[in-house]
C-alpha cells in the first residue's frame, strides 16, 4: 500500500521512551518526511522534549520557521473499567500539579519495570544480564518492547511482537498505572489539553468494542477529557469517523498521529491512517488549543 504522509503528526516516540531514534535523529527524519507540525510524545517522561526544545532553539531561522513544534506526553493510565492512555498537549511542565503526576508516572513506569523482570524470572525462568538490567534501570523510561528487544537477542523468540504478545503482556500491572483523572487534571492544571489516545485501542492491545469505547469515554469525560485521538495509523476510514463523531457531539477536540516509534512492525511518520490516505492538519482542532 502506497502511504501518502500527512504534513502533521501529533503523536511520536523517541529514545528517550521506547522509541529508537535519537533527539536529533527524530528531527532529521521529521524534516525528510515533510512534517511541519509535530508534538513528540514520550511515554511518562518530558526529557526529550526538553531536548528537542532546546535542539530546535539552536537551528538556523529559515529552518526552525517551517516546523512547528507541541510539547507532549502520553501517560499510561487506568479507569474502572481498564487501561488507557492520555496524551497531553502544550501544557506548562513548571507547572506544581504536572510535575508531581508527572514524576509519580516515572516511578510508576520503574515500579512496572521491576514487576516485569519477576515475572519472566519467576513464570518462565528468563534472566538478562545484569549489565542489561542496570541500563534498563538507568533509562528515564523504559518500557515492553526493550525486554521484547533483550528476548529477541537472546534467542528465546523470533520477533519482539512475539516476546510481548507471549510472554510480557501476561504481566499484571494494572496498579503501576497513573489514575486517569490525575493524568487529565494535571494536564489541564497546566494550561495544556488532554486527549485520549488511540480509543478503540494502540498497537498489541485487544480492541474496544463500540459499547466499551463508549462506557469509558463517558468516565473520561467526567475527569475533564478534552480530545480525541481520531486520526490514528491502525485505524481505518469508518473508525476514524466514528471517532470524528464522537468529538464532534462532545464537543472535543480531534487529534491524530502515527504512534511512530522506529521500529519494525509501527508505521512511519505521518502516517494517520491504515489506509495511507493524507490528512490535512486543518482537520486537527488540537493545535488551536496547544497554542500553535
Amino acid at each position: 500500500m502506497e502511504i501518502s504522509r500527512s504534513k502533521i503528526d501529533l503523536h511520536m516516540h523517541s529514545s528517550a521512551s521506547d522509541g529508537t531514534d535519537s533527539i536529533a535523529g527524530l528531527l532529521a527524519k521529521v524534516k525528510a518526511a515533510g512534517i511541519e507540525c509535530f508534538a513528540l510524545t514520550d511515554h511518562d517522561t518530558i526529557a526529550g522534549v526538553l531536548a528537542m526544545e532546546r535542539l530546535l532553539a539552536e537551528q538556523p531561522v529559515s529552518s526552525k520557521s517551517r516546523i512547528q513544534f507541541i510539547r507532549g506526553v502520553e501517560f499510561s493510565c487506568i479507569t474502572s473499567l481498564g487501561k488507557c492512555h492520555i496524551l497531553g498537549y502544550g501544557y506548562d511542565y513548571n507547572d506544581e500539579v504536572f510535575q508531581s503526576v508527572l514524576a509519580k508516572g516515572e516511578a510508576l513506569r520503574r515500579e512496572k519495570l521491576e514487576k516485569r523482570l519477576d515475572f519472566l524470572q519467576q513464570e518462565y525462568g528468563i534472566e538478562f544480564a545484569p549489565q542489561e538490567v542496570e541500563d534498563m534501570r538507568g533509562m528515564g523510561s523504559v518500557g515492553k518492547p526493550h525486554l521484547a528487544e533483550l528476548m529477541v537477542k537472546m534467542g528465546m523468540v523470533a520477533s519482539t511482537s512475539e516476546a510481548i504478545r507471549n510472554y510480557i503482556n501476561h504481566c499484571p500491572t494494572f496498579d503501576s498505572r497513573l489514575p486517569a483523572g490525575e493524568a487529565i487534571k494535571a494536564i489541564r492544571s497546566s494550561g495544556g489539553v488532554a486527549v485520549w489516545a488511540h480509543p478503540y485501542g494502540g498497537a498489541g492491545e485487544p480492541a474496544l468494542t463500540e459499547q466499551e469505547l463508549t462506557s469509558q469515554l463517558e468516565l473520561l469525560l467526567e475527569f475533564g477529557l478534552q480530545g480525541l485521538e481520531c486520526h490514528y495509523s491502525r485505524y481505518d476510514l469508518s473508525q476514524i469517523g466514528r471517532l470524528a463523531e464522537y468529538a464532534k457531539k462532545y464537543k472535543l477536540c480531534i487529534s491524530g498521529g502515527s504512534d511512530y516509534h522506529g521500529r519494525k512492525n509501527f508505521p512511519e511518520l505521518g502516517q494517520l491512517n491504515a489506509e495511507g490516505a493524507s490528512v490535512d492538519i486543518t482537520k486537527l482542532s488540537v493545535t488551536i488549543h496547544s497554542g500553535v
